[in-house]
């Protein structure tokens, strides 16, 4: 859960509320396929920006590496 921020959180739930909310008000009928377009829209999103984070978290750790090795070959000159 460290990827997600207070952000992330509150529109996953929020999101979640409304797609519960038009399932008890619009029922099982055709506007169901609409309201599963948009929750799963909303999912693909919050998909990509936890894929994000992990990426952004992994090129830091590796930037970070290479900051290492590059100060240990300027402390060895």
């Amino acid at each position: 859960m460290k990827h997600f921020d207070i952000g992330s959180l509150l529109v996953i739930l929020i999101t979640f509320v409304l797609f519960t909310i038009a399932l008890f008000f619009t029922g099982f009928t055709h506007d169901i396929l609409l309201e599963a377009g948009v929750f799963l829209v909303s999912v693909k999103l919050i998909i990509m920006a936890y894929k994000s984070s992990v990426s952004s978290l992994r090129i830091h750790q590796e930037l970070e590496e290479i900051k290492s090795m590059l100060h240990e070959i300027k402390q060895r000159d």
